[in-house]
């Protein structure tokens, strides 16, 4: 447009003569007369709303242009976590336990995710298996973190089955395009060594043949210390409020990796 200015020439409307090209016609004041000069004084008067209406088309498409550049807002990424009494908060105010705690530390740091939690107290590896794929189809989670197994162990199940359906919930969430993560756990002293290493080398096992991270032990500095009963309620069972940011500390070193 700038050059098309600028090739056009530059008539003093002020001194232009209709007939004879010379001063004393006033076209912006006065009707022009019939001839050469009225002709050119329709042509420039459309050659003005042309230029006009090209500078005011152009400033909606400016406009469409910064918008359309401007950047998409990020889609939230979504984590499930699947889990028992742990992670379910079970004796403790809503809003305490490690997960909650979890979702608090996500939004202070204005992460994009949305944590949703699908403990039940009491759940078992079997349970967690039939309840998964329903999940997986409600929530669609980009990220999976699996907190069972402690509850095969109290109940005596074998760990043979423990361990088929910690494969399969890996491997469900996994081919639903989830990243999983899983927290492994370990058994009283009294269950004996024998059993003891059996059930802590289940966790490595499945992490290592699906190749998830593992946290090796969820309780770590909560139930492997000299005063643990510090950290549990009366049932000296379940974690109480203050070990829930310890559990979380612990599962945080491995997830942070998976959110980036």
């Amino acid at each position: 447009m700038t050059a098309f200015l600028e090739k056009t020439p530059t008539i003093d409307l002020s001194t232009w003569d209709c007939n004879k090209q010379r001063p004393g016609c006033r076209l912006a004041a006065e009707k022009p007369q019939a001839g050469a000069g009225s002709l050119i004084w329709r042509i420039l008067q459309a050659l003005r709303t042309v230029a006009l209406l090209f500078l005011l088309s152009a400033v909606p498409w400016a406009a469409l242009a910064q918008t359309s550049s401007a950047p998409a807002a990020a889609t939230p990424l979504k984590l499930l976590v699947l889990g028992d009494s742990l992670s379910a908060e079970y004796g403790l105010a809503r809003g305490t336990g490690w997960v909650a705690l979890l979702q608090k530390r996500l939004l202070s740091e204005k992460s994009a995710v949305t944590v949703v939690n699908a403990s039940i107290s009491g759940d078992t590896t079997s349970g967690g298996r039939s309840r998964l794929p329903g999940l997986l189809k409600q929530h669609q989670p980009q990220v999976v973190i699996i907190e069972l197994g402690g509850n095969d162990a109290l109940r005596g199940l074998p760990m043979n089955m423990t361990e088929e359906n910690m494969m399969a919930m890996t491997q469900a969430a996994q081919k639903a395009g989830a990243r999983v993560l899983l927290l492994g756990m370990q058994v009283p002293p009294n269950y004996g060594n024998a059993y003891r290493t059996a059930f802590e080398a289940m966790y490595v096992k499945v992490a290592k043949a699906t190749q998830s991270p593992l946290v090796p032990f969820f309780l770590k500095g909560v139930a492997d210390i000299d005063n643990a009963l510090q950290f549990f309620q009366s049932d000296r069972i379940h974690p109480n409020e203050s070990a829930h940011p310890i559990m979380l500390a612990n599962v945080w070193q491995e997830l942070r990796k998976l959110l980036k």
